[in-house]
């Protein structure tokens, strides 16, 4: 029995429809296939850069730390700095009163040399005054004596007066020489305790300046 054409090209249309159905549901897919593979790539992507932005943030983190490793390191120079900065102006200051000392002890020793100086010439200039005139009263007493030998030997011819006078006369003059004597020996001895002094202030600042 022969098929009716009409309903052939029915079957037919139906055949074509369901191809093209076939066709355009192969099409969505691939196309959902390409779109599932371009989405996995983005995700891949994604996931990619989240590992870059971990990495990245763990660098960061490092380089805070590092930075603020640096700042405490900073910290603590800038104090050192300002340590040792305060260390160096007390030692300056310590040093311009050492120097101050010294020139007040140069100072001082030049002046006490200098008196000292004055004082040796002067001791030296009286020195020489006392010895010429214990020579010259010596000479007075030598003198004395021979006029008194004299009178003694002319005591008959004397008057008893000018005796008693050069009696009187020879002990003033012994007198006067018993006291430059001692004055003599008193300067001498001032002398030789200036001295001393003089030597053991100089001892005493030596081992300071050293």
């Amino acid at each position: 029995m022969a098929i009716p054409s009409a309903f052939r090209e029915r079957l037919e249309q139906m055949e074509q429809s369901r191809n093209e159905r076939l066709s355009i549901l192969q099409s969505e897919k691939e196309l959902q296939q390409s779109k599932s593979q371009v989405l996995a790539s983005r995700l891949s992507n994604i996931a990619s850069m989240e590992q870059r932005c971990l990495k990245l943030d763990r660098k960061i983190a490092s380089q805070y730390l590092f930075i603020s490793s640096l700042k405490s390191r900073l910290h603590r120079l800038d104090a050192d700095y300002l340590q040792n900065l305060q260390k160096h102006r007390d030692l300056k200051d310590e040093v311009d009163n050492l120097e101050e000392l010294e020139k007040e002890e140069q100072s001082y020793y030049s002046l006490g040399s200098r008196e000292m100086e004055e004082f040796r010439e002067q001791v030296g200039n009286f020195l020489v005054e006392c010895q010429v005139q214990v020579e010259e009263l010596r000479n007075h007493v030598n003198e004395l004596k021979a006029r008194f030998a004299q009178l003694l030997g002319n005591l008959n011819h004397s008057n008893n007066s000018e005796i008693a006078a050069a009696e009187m006369r020879k002990t003033q003059l012994l007198a006067t020489k018993e006291n430059l004597e001692k004055n003599l020996a008193l300067n001498y001895q001032l002398r030789e305790q200036l001295t001393n002094l003089l030597l053991s202030t100089l001892m005493g600042q030596n081992p300071e300046k050293k």
